[in-house]
């Protein structure tokens, strides 16, 4: 078939720079080309020449875009074909067998698909090597030299087109990263001080005393207590309340982290540290400098993790993964767990040494069942809160009775648990008429079964006799450093002959002496 190469040339330029989209932009022109040679697909491909890795960005068909194929580390063969083509030779190759070319087979092997043939055009603009692309066709030797000479007029349009599309997706990205950062600013720009917390003349009183003792140092500190309490409010006020206000406020949560992205996601990488790693990335400490960095669940850090941690508070300087020189920060730590640390240092599954220099001044928060009057002041807050998020313009309003059955519940999900019933008494209200008070279901459950599974102070089920015993029994022989009889051993401070409780602990399988063994002194044999 005869092809006027100027109306050919002019077609499909119109079609490649009719979308800044490049896949709609790559399907536009296959349309137009398929009817002047064979093509079932057209692909796409990146080079980056530091790391050898070739990325398929784009894959169409004629019936529209295929999922890329997933990035290829090229072998080092594949690698020089690559760098021997750049520089010696810049028009289109004809692959009629893949598996007599390195750089198609490398990549078209993992697809299974052999019996294809390909036009492979190398793209380059002002001497940068953007990539590669390629026609494919699905059988063997379909294409000549006059399907070559024919993709080859479009070279310079593709290279103008993917070099604008490149810079279009590199705008994109930066502001969907500008979009997060500036929703991250307006959440911290919502911040509350130390005297707008509420509980701050009541249950909280203590826990904000300290809290301004240490905002104006850059000790680190460690925020103690039960899931739900607040301790990221604290963490909050701490910082606005400093002279790093001005600076940013990076909160983490050490438990959401994969194992293997720690390092990456801490203390980022450089370019090409690993697969996937196309560009710089600066990790949250980084992120940080010159303000905060809250470390929630600091007790889920692997023990690798804890390392790196630690020599940052050593040296105040981070090394990316893949990097060569140390990046200076000035970090404050602040830190927070649940969990308890000293346990986990008996197990081995945190570092004392860590542990010491995070553990400078801790808060302990305590639950909200042991500050109860702040309840009320908490309830109205969340229902102002969540009225206006679930667009109420009515509030409900409450009684008595409810704060009292809100005051008696012992609230093992704290804080946040009360921030739960209020949305969720307020969503059941939106479906009833007139100005009903607001009821709260969940407490009624709970009031019905409370008989069944009664609550000491401390929120926790009430032990069995048994259970409270051998707890008390334990507790006086840690005390008394394993010792049951004589002088300030546990059974005189229990007031019982010495027997009757060594008899006691066998019926409770608590283990005689100070390494579980029973003493010499209580040895039958020794006691005749």
């Amino acid at each position: 078939m005869k092809v006027d190469a100027n109306e050919f040339f002019r077609q499909a330029t119109i079609h490649i720079c009719s979308s800044l989209d490049i896949k709609k932009a790559m399907q536009r022109c296959l349309q137009y080309i398929e009817h002047y040679m064979p093509v079932s697909w057209m692909s796409l491909y990146l080079y980056e020449q530091e790391t050898g890795i070739l990325s398929n960005l784009a894959t169409v068909s004629s019936r529209g875009s295929i999922t890329p194929l997933p990035p290829v580390v090229l072998p080092q063969n594949a690698i020089m074909q690559i760098e021997d083509e750049f520089s010696k030779w810049q028009g289109v190759k004809i692959v009629g067998n893949p598996e007599h070319d390195a750089v198609s087979w490398a990549v078209y092997q993992q697809t299974g698909k052999a019996d294809i043939s390909l036009l492979v055009m190398r793209l380059v603009i002002e001497e940068q090597r953007l990539g590669a692309l390629t026609l494919i066709a699905e059988s063997k030797n379909c294409y000549d030299q006059t399907h070559a000479d024919l993709l080859g007029l479009l070279r310079e349009p593709f290279d103008i087109a993917v070099s604008n599309a490149l810079r279009y997706m590199e705008a994109i990205r930066l502001k969907d990263m500008l979009d997060a950062e500036n929703r991250r600013l307006n959440r911290e720009l919502s911040h509350v001080s130390l005297d707008e917390i509420i509980g701050a003349d009541s249950g909280l009183k203590g826990v904000l005393e300290m809290a301004r003792q240490v905002a104006h140092l850059n000790s680190p500190v460690m925020l103690l207590g039960e899931t739900g309490v607040g301790k990221e409010i604290i963490a909050n006020a701490i910082h606005y309340t400093s002279p790093r206000k001005n600076g940013p406020f990076i909160k983490v949560n050490c438990g959401a982290i994969p194992d293997t992205l720690f390092d990456s996601e801490l203390f980022g990488h450089e370019k090409g540290a690993f697969t996937g790693a196309a560009t710089l990335k600066r990790g949250y400490f980084e992120r940080a400098h010159t303000g905060t960095i809250f470390l929630d669940e600091i007790g889920e850090l692997p023990l690798q993790a804890q390392v790196r941690l630690l020599r940052v508070l050593q040296e105040k300087e981070i090394h990316r993964v893949g990097g060569t020189r140390p990046v200076p920060v000035d970090v404050r730590i602040i830190t927070a767990t649940h969990r308890n640390l000293e346990d986990m240092i008996k197990t081995g599954l945190f570092r004392e040494d860590l542990w010491f220099r995070l553990n400078i001044f801790p808060i302990t928060i305590p639950p909200l069942r042991h500050r109860k009057e702040d309840i009320p002041m908490l309830f109205h807050h969340f229902m102002r809160r969540k009225s206006k998020e679930l667009k109420i313009h009515t509030i409900p309003p409450v009684t008595a009775r409810s704060i009292e059955r809100l005051q008696s519940y012992p609230w093992p999900g704290n804080v946040r648990e009360l921030e739960n019933l209020v949305e969720r008494a307020l969503i059941l209200s939106c479906g009833r008429h007139g100005n009903t008070d607001l009821e709260i279901e969940f407490l009624c459950d709970w009031e019905a079964r409370k008989d069944v599974q009664p609550f000491c102070e401390s929120g926790q089920p009430v032990l069995s006799l048994d259970q409270a015993v051998t707890h008390h029994i334990q507790k006086l022989l840690t005390m008394t450093n394993g010792k049951i009889y004589g002088t300030g051993g546990a059974a005189e401070l229990l007031q019982i002959n010495p027997n009757t409780l060594r008899s006691r602990m066998r019926k409770l399988n608590i283990p005689f002496g100070r390494s579980g063994e029973i003493p010499a002194s209580l040895r039958p044999e020794n006691m005749l």
